[in-house]
């Protein structure tokens, strides 16, 4: 049977899992459980496998949310009940080989001696940072040298909790820190089930509902609450405590009012330096951090997160009006707002930070399962298989503190961002600010974990697509597995197995992309109809081991229309670029704080003509427009590996030329030029390190 509309069940359910489940579950060799076993010796008091007195109690299925919390309309599965496979694995391995596997090893910031592990080192965000990525990639890849790394900063964190229930470096006072150590705790307890986590988390909270008076939020804490507010759901839904929500609604009160800024926009266009500059003695002042970019990409979940302790409808429909308000002012072809580091308007010139990137993305994966629109779907795509992996070289090896959309070179000029230096879209270890060495790693991990969602009623909701496995077991009790099999977003079909254990009726919600056009739905090579853009296509039958459901998204090129009437070139989820030879120089000098060895930082110049102009006759895409597709090895986002060709034609616009490193003032469409008519490449987004993506349109 099939239906469109979807049911509401309150509750959860967690499942108890013996030791011998545990390696059975996580596929563990009985070495590593061995080695687990005597890693948790060293721990002050007689524990088991997790350090504690009993066997942990590890949800295999959603924890939804409990009165009076308003309940979600999906809601995120336990960390490693989705693992990738396919391409996606490839990508997640290349990031453990890459800077995130290995950073601990060289950059002093994370290194050793930081105050998060007891030394005298950096003790602010970029340890919390760190884990908040690591922890999700470790258990994703199931990769016990990884495991290892991340699990030495999470014990320290649980065998040093202060006798007043403090967590963190007794010299560090501020509460942003610990609120990205919390995300990092809640997915290390998902994975692993240790229950030391609940009870230091609620020793902490405790703690903090008694401090906040004396010492309420500031700075950044003050307007990234809404990242502690996430770990204080997901506690109350595994303990009923409802003194939290009291601190939650003290975080709100002591928190920046999002909603109100977004209500009476202050920024409208770029802003500047002397806009935001704060008065001799204010330190950071409000005006400056309410139009730092990575902030507003940590706010966009505010509202839609507050919505399920306020009750307000209207806290839902504001998160999705600031998005909308953010895109109208700010947006940029990736799907990203500029933000170079404050909010830059909309001239493709300009950058956005990886932090925004990584950021966004996440909030999106909260407000999805919130409020359950198909469209914040389709952002999530955008951004994660376009303005990710464009900002890291394809071994992921450096990375970018602002990427541009049209960015023809890399180097150490002082372009027209709003705040950020010189250094800033060179790809290297520390290029700017190392806030992005330590956060960039969440991307590929959380993105992957969140590509399939619960229903409130039993079900399952791939919210995302990606090659995958899911496992988890319903909260009626039945286990089933999902294989999802597809090279997606580089082609158009995805094929689900489903396998439950036993026969099991329960629904699945598919989310049908809003540029699919004519798209279809099959059922063991049977169509269903009703199939439209836009919207969750629920099919609700009995469900037997094998069933296939093959989806097909038509994968047409398009076009849509950016800054100064330019155009975009898309094709599914993925934007597409024009492909410029590139020069990659190692730098050796001028850096502020020079890579260290094994890490590199490095220019990239362009090889070829960048100052082209598309043909679109009559403002449409030419009949000679082909698109090849190409096998997908194992550097995908690389100008050579790249899975997907578009040949189009343009001519040169010789006045569009260089201006202090970037493409100059991008010419109004539509433009003129005598130039004699060139083949173009465009090719992925991710894939072109160099690119133009916003294209002047010819008049000729």
């Amino acid at each position: 049977m099939i239906r469109k509309q979807r049911g509401v069940m309150s509750g959860h359910d967690v499942w108890r899992l013996t030791v011998a489940g545990i390696a059975s579950r996580y596929r563990w060799s009985a070495g590593w459980l061995l080695i687990a076993v005597v890693l948790s010796a060293n721990s002050p008091a007689p524990r088991t496998l997790f350090g504690a007195q009993a066997p942990p109690t590890i949800p295999s299925s959603a924890v939804k949310n409990r009165e009076p919390l308003q309940p979600g309309v999906f809601y995120p599965l336990p960390l490693t009940s989705v693992k990738p496979t396919g391409w996606l694995r490839r990508e997640l391995q290349i990031q453990a080989d890459g800077l995130t596997g290995h950073l601990d090893e060289f950059w002093p910031d994370v290194g050793p001696n930081s105050g998060w592990l007891g030394g005298s080192g950096e003790n602010w965000e970029r340890g919390p940072y760190y884990m908040d990525g690591l922890v999700p990639l470790a258990y994703l890849l199931d990769d016990p040298r990884l495991i290892a790394k991340a699990n030495k900063w999470i014990e320290w964190t649980l065998t040093h909790q202060g006798p007043d229930g403090s967590i963190g470096p007794a010299n560090n006072k501020d509460w942003w820190p610990k609120m990205v150590m919390l995300k990092a705790l809640t997915q290390y307890q998902e994975a692993t089930g240790d229950p030391r986590v609940i009870p230091l988390m609620e020793k902490y909270f405790h703690y903090q509902a008694a401090s906040l008076g004396e010492q309420p939020l500031r700075d950044w804490g003050k307007f990234r609450w809404a990242d502690e507010l996430v770990s204080v759901i997901w506690l109350y839904n595994r303990t009923g405590d409802k003194s939290l929500l009291d601190l939650a609604r003290v975080l709100a009160r002591q928190g920046h009012d999002w909603r109100a800024e977004f209500a009476d926009f202050p920024f409208q266009a770029k802003t500047s330096k002397t806009q935001l500059m704060a008065k001799p003695g204010e330190g950071l002042a409000d005006l400056a951090l309410s139009a730092h970019g990575v902030n507003n990409a940590m706010a966009l979940k505010t509202s839609a997160v507050w919505s399920l302790v306020s009750g307000d409808e209207s806290d839902r429909t504001a998160a999705s009006e600031q998005l909308y308000t953010l895109d109208k002012y700010h947006l940029l072809p990736n799907g990203m707002f500029s933000c170079d580091e404050h909010l830059a308007g909309e001239d493709p010139s300009q950058g956005s930070e990886l932090c925004s990137v990584v950021e966004t993305q996440f909030s999106l994966e909260e407000m999805i399962g919130i409020l359950g629109n198909p469209e914040l779907g389709d952002r999530l795509e955008r951004i994660a298989y376009n303005a990710m992996p464009a900002t890291f070289t394809s071994d992921m090896w450096a990375h970018q503190y602002d990427q541009q959309p049209n960015q023809v070179e890399c180097s150490l000029y002082q372009r027209d961002w709003t705040t950020n230096g010189r250094e800033s879209n060179l790809f290297g270890l520390e290029p700017n600010f190392g806030c992005c060495t330590a956060n960039m790693h969440q991307g590929w991990p959380k993105f992957t974990a969140s590509l399939w969602m619960a229903t409130p009623d039993d079900g399952l909701a791939a919210v995302a697509y990606g090659p995958s496995v899911l496992e988890t077991v319903l909260q009626g009790g039945a286990r089933v597995q999902v294989e999802e099999s597809t090279d997606y977003p580089f082609r158009e079909q995805i094929r689900l197995t489903i396998n439950p254990a036993q026969p099991a009726v329960f629904p699945l919600e598919l989310r049908i992309p809003g540029w699919a056009q004519q798209p279809s739905v099959t059922v063991n090579s049977k169509s269903l109809g009703g199939v439209h853009p836009s919207a969750f296509y629920r099919i609700e039958r009995q469900w037997t081991k094998g069933d296939q459901v093959v989806l097909r998204f038509p994968m047409a090129v398009r076009t849509s229309r950016s800054y100064h009437n330019s155009v975009v070139v898309e094709r599914g989820p993925l934007v597409f670029a024009l492909r410029i030879g590139t020069k990659w120089t190692k730098l050796t000098q001028g850096m502020e704080k020079p890579a260290i060895a094994p890490a590199a930082d490095w220019e990239a110049e362009p090889t070829s003509p960048w100052n082209y102009g598309l043909i679109l006759p009559g403002g449409r895409l030419p009949s000679s427009l082909k698109v090849i597709e190409k096998t997908i090895g194992d550097f995908p986002f690389s100008a050579d590996g790249a899975p997907v060709e578009i040949i189009a034609e343009g001519r040169r616009l010789p006045d569009w030329k260089l201006v202090d490193g970037s493409a100059g003032p991008l010419p109004v469409s539509p433009a003129s030029t005598q130039e004699e008519v060139e083949t173009l490449s465009l090719i992925p987004y991710g894939s072109a390190k160099l690119r133009i993506t916003a294209f002047p349109v010819l008049d000729n």
